[in-house]
């Protein structure tokens, strides 16, 4: 297994000499922002009970017959401050090889004080603190026993797909190069290579980044951490004890149990690094196409990087995570409109669905539950020879490849009586035949 190295992270080697100018110019701006992302992570437990306080200190001013009756939640709202605190020494060990850090800095005990925050970092905002606490949702999403079910969700329709095109039986699949943009902490990555395939997952994100470095390439073994993920939800709790549960990590120890095919992970926008024809047999996106200000620059780098007769498997929802962001531009096409791009771009939609039920970082025992209704597809890109033949169909509103998960019965029922009418119409054609009837032909004119 390919781990990313412990000091920095290598600049991309599918970059061009141009582009890695334009990066080494803005190494400089690079540095600050993964210090910002240290700085994050290192704060996570003052910002954590700056939230914790103002309860403790509404529950302080009530009466003493309030608070009487709020005893068990007292000790509760102290349970809540331990977990947030062991939170914060997962944390520090999550830092502790300082994996984006200078060198000189690679020595200490991160249990020191400078390694603490009292006051806000520089620079360091409300949504950087938010990142900092939703990685560690996904930590628990993707790489603990509890989130098992939002990955059979989520990543075994696309697993099931690859391996249904790329058979075991019929390719040599350390040959099938995969890509996996949007890879968050790494696990789809890892199980496709764990099957075999030469798989590279893509991150633009340092908190995933740091934290997928961690899962992969430090813990020596299974379940050794323990995080409380839903610590910072204090409402829609059905018991005290659903804020405070713990969540072990990692359920499978990469290192333990390295995959079989090629498995890397590398830092960088998706749109810059990404920019060779014909490169991987397969791209695998799975709640990723919404991350972009203009979703078409993806789907057509993905097919550009595709070689001929190579797939896209897409899952997800259509968030489209720059609507409405100040500052930000954005488009939001419907899936129709989708349909329409892919197709328009060179694609074949191979099959699609819609309603396919995903959580994403859910709370299970929250009495508020989130599901999206997700869009499933499998693209391909034609080989030379279908360009050729001019099989690639004129662009149209596709309605008829929006199927449901739960229509899929109603349209089996729908063609059978096609395949009854066709079926007669050759029993007819037979008939003729054996009475001596001719077919016309077509002269050439």
């Amino acid at each position: 297994m390919s781990s990313m190295d412990c000091a920095t992270f290598p600049m991309h080697p599918k970059m061009d000499e141009q582009l890695a100018r334009a990066f080494a110019a803005n190494e400089e701006e690079e540095e600050k922002h993964i210090q910002k992302v240290q700085n994050a992570f290192l704060y996570y437990g003052p910002y954590a009970c700056q939230r914790l306080k103002r309860s403790m200190d509404y529950l302080n001013s009530l009466s003493g017959e309030d608070q009487i009756m709020l005893a068990r939640y007292r000790g509760h709202l102290e349970c809540v401050r331990t977990c947030i605190d062991r939170n914060q020494a997962v944390i520090r060990e999550i830092l502790r090889e300082r994996v984006l850090y200078p060198a000189e800095e690679a020595t200490g005990d991160p249990s020191a004080d400078r390694w603490e925050f009292d006051e806000p970092p520089p620079n360091v905002r409300h949504g950087d603190m938010d990142q900092a606490q939703s990685t560690l949702k996904l930590i628990a999403r993707d790489w603990s026993t509890e989130g098992a079910l939002e990955r059979e969700q989520s990543y075994k329709p696309i697993i099931d797909s690859i391996v249904e095109y790329y058979k075991p039986s019929d390719f040599e699949l350390k040959e099938i190069k995969i890509l996996v943009p949007g890879a968050g902490l790494g696990r789809l990555t890892y199980e496709l290579a764990c099957l075999g395939y030469s798989c590279e997952g893509n991150e633009f994100s340092y908190f995933m980044l740091i934290a997928s470095n961690f899962v992969l390439n430090l813990c020596d073994y299974e379940n050794k951490y323990v995080l409380y993920p839903w610590v910072h939800q204090y409402v829609n709790n059905l018991r005290r004890e659903d804020q405070v549960a713990a969540v072990r990590f990692p359920d499978v120890c990469p290192l333990k149990n390295p995959p079989k095919g090629h498995f890397e992970i590398a830092a960088g926008d998706f749109l810059e690094v990404y920019k060779t024809p014909n490169a991987y047999n397969c791209v695998a996106t799975c709640f990723f196409i919404d991350c972009a200000n203009n979703v078409i620059d993806f789907i057509r780098t993905i097919y550009k990087i595709l070689v001929p007769g190579g797939i896209w498997v897409n899952l997800g929802p259509l968030l489209y995570h720059y609507s409405d962001v100040s500052g930000q531009n954005s488009i939001e096409p419907t899936f129709e409109d989708l349909c329409i791009i892919m197709e328009s771009v060179g694609f074949v939609i191979e099959t699609s669905r819609t309603g396919i039920r995903t959580k994403y970082a859910q709370n299970p025992s929250s009495m508020k539950q989130s599901e999206y209704q997700s869009l499933f597809w499998v693209c391909r890109k034609p080989d030379t020879f279908e360009e050729q033949r001019g099989k690639r169909k004129a662009s149209r509103e596709p309605h008829d490849l929006i199927v449901r998960e739960d229509s899929e019965e109603e349209e089996e029922e729908e063609q059978q009586p096609e395949q009854n009418e066709m079926g007669q119409k050759q029993q007819l054609k037979t008939l003729a035949m054996a009475n001596g009837d001719t077919e016309m032909k077509a002269q050439p004119t």
